[in-house]
């Protein structure tokens, strides 16, 4: 597969088979992520990979959480702006709609939208889970080095018939995920990904996001 393809056919999905993906494809991945770009080659990113019973016992803690803090709880940073203007507000609650119509869900039925959104805490079902942190005193060029290590372990996945979600959800967890996988204060959790097959025949993964035209964020000049 080349890199075209593969950024043609990456997208968030959102229900995953329970095949077994192979802790040495797992690896193989991570290790040629690793080679994006990174400023001063600080290399800022960790990320905690969970398979088996340890994927599923955070899915139990989390589970467990939830009973008394149904959303979790304020994560650590704005995972979007307080106020966002347009045409962000648009474009985000546009692609909400048009997930909750591919699970089938109306907008006036909120417990069954939010049931559907807890299943980030699942992993939507993916047999492998990852969490990412990044170094405490890192500012915004660094956050920018771990998307693009993030892009990269994406679009690799795809290489290997392998499909991923990168979710921010799992930031209101921070503090069971800390406990959990024993992170240090010095690390910040910035979000989860889940990884495996997809399951092609559930509705929510036809769903491909919307892109901008080139001329609304492009600007040339010669």
């Amino acid at each position: 597969m080349n890199v075209s393809d593969a950024i043609a056919t990456r997208k968030s999905v959102r229900a995953f088979r329970p095949d077994p993906v192979p802790r040495e494809t797992v690896e193989d991945i991570l290790s040629r992520a690793a080679r994006a770009p990174s400023g001063g080659n600080l290399q800022p990113w960790k990320v905690y990979v969970l398979m088996g019973g340890a994927r599923d016992e955070l899915v139990r803690r989390v589970a467990e959480a939830r009973k008394t803090h149904p959303m979790g709880e304020p994560p650590e940073y704005h995972i979007y702006p307080p106020h966002l203007t347009e045409p962000y507000r648009t474009r985000r609650f546009r692609v909400g709609e048009q997930m909750y119509a591919k699970y089938g869900i109306p907008r006036e039925d909120k417990p069954a939208r939010l049931r559907a959104f807890a299943r980030n805490w699942e992993f939507f079902g993916a047999p492998v889970g990852m969490i990412f942190t990044i170094a405490r005193q890192m500012q915004q060029g660094q956050w920018a080095d771990l998307g693009m290590f993030m892009e990269n372990i994406m679009l690799l996945a795809r290489e290997h018939g392998l499909h991923s979600c990168p979710q921010e959800a799992w930031a209101v967890w921070h503090r069971v995920i800390r406990e959990y996988l024993s992170v240090p204060e010095s690390e910040m959790v910035f979000c989860g990904m889940s990884l495996g097959y997809a399951d092609e025949s559930a509705p929510v993964n036809s769903l491909v996001s919307e892109r901008a035209a080139l001329d609304e964020f492009a600007v040339f000049r010669e």
